[in-house]
């Protein structure tokens, strides 16, 4: 592969690491009341990519994968159970030499919901059960709403931190559901101009991820993130994610050949109920963070995770997919 070729692929990787180094550089251009108005825009931008991805779900797809309880069951589990269990013994015994924000950060790492995308893709590339990854992916998404903010509030023990729970839900409600609601009524309407522009509009979210983590690690900066905190930071926060990355994978492939799945339902399990999702991650940490000072030490273990995730699981789904099919 070459650089060209490199770049084009690991462009959003690059971008992110561009806007931390840009909001460690000059913080007044993308935090609150900065230069460019981030936090003016960043609402209609949650907003739409919501809509998008409302937009882009088919019911079809949905249903199809609708039967496969005990899929479901494994997949939710893991992802608003099995993290929160591991969470609490990750803090037992590695809470005393974290900074407060970093294990806030990985509380809500562990509260998060699945991605659908990233999801979706490597089920297909594993050769496994695609509507199933479907409808638990969009499932944990519509859960993550209710169940994101109270497990933060279980788990971060942060008075002041994060919005009260009602209101937090429904400013989640607001922002996510709302428009991936609107997203599906109008989907008939406008579906074939989402085809046709998909590749466009499928940059959209990615932008909007881009400047929500130069929104966040510029509030951040400004408030004294890098002159409290150093590298040690960074490469906590990479360890602490890959442990919870590691830890899942390998109990949800347990678990799953515990509870006989087939090849095609385990990949669908796996997948799903490892993966957290940043694309919803960073948005919903502005909402749930908007007023904490140190929001953009909170988004480094789901921005270390995504990298991650994606990395480990890519490698993993060639090895499912290299399998004879069904054994």
């Amino acid at each position: 592969m070459g650089v060209r070729s490199w770049f084009r692929k690991e462009w959003f990787l690059l971008a992110l690491v561009g806007a931390v180094a840009l909001a460690s550089a000059w913080p007044d251009l993308g935090r609150s009341g900065g230069l460019l108005r981030l936090e003016v825009v960043s609402n209609w931008g949650v907003a739409l990519v919501f809509f998008l991805t409302g937009l882009g779900l088919s019911a079809a797809a949905l249903r199809d994968g609708a039967l496969k309880w005990k899929v479901h069951v494994l997949v939710q589990l893991s992802t608003y159970a099995l993290f929160p269990l591991l969470w609490w013994g990750f803090s037992a015994l590695f809470g005393r030499w974290l900074p407060t924000d970093l294990a806030l950060g990985f509380a809500y790492l562990c509260a998060l919901p699945s991605t659908i995308s990233s999801s979706v893709a490597m089920t297909v590339l594993a050769k496994g059960n695609v509507p199933a990854a479907i409808f638990n992916a969009s499932v944990s998404s519509l859960l993550g709403i209710v169940l994101t903010p109270l497990l933060v509030a279980l788990m971060g023990g942060t008075s002041g931190a994060t919005l009260p729970f009602g209101e937090a839900v429904w400013k989640l409600t607001q922002l996510l559901l709302l428009p991936l609601v609107a997203g599906q009524l109008l989907r008939p309407l406008l579906l074939g101009f989402y085809m046709k522009h998909k590749s466009r509009i499928t940059l959209i979210d990615r932008w909007v991820i881009i400047l929500l983590v130069l929104s966040a690690f510029s509030d951040s900066v400004a408030s004294g993130l890098w002159r409290d905190h150093g590298a040690e930071l960074l490469v906590k926060a990479a360890l602490g994610a890959a442990f919870f990355l590691a830890a899942v994978i390998v109990l949800s492939r347990l678990a799953a050949r515990a509870m006989k799945l087939s090849v095609e339902d385990e990949i669908a399990a796996v997948f799903c109920g490892s993966k957290k999702t940043l694309a919803s991650g960073v948005p919903m940490a502005k909402l749930l963070f908007g007023a904490h000072p140190a929001v953009g030490v909170i988004v480094l273990p789901i921005m270390f995770y995504h990298q991650l995730q994606l990395i480990l699981c890519s490698w993993l789904a060639q090895r499912y997919a290299a399998r004879v099919r069904g054994t």
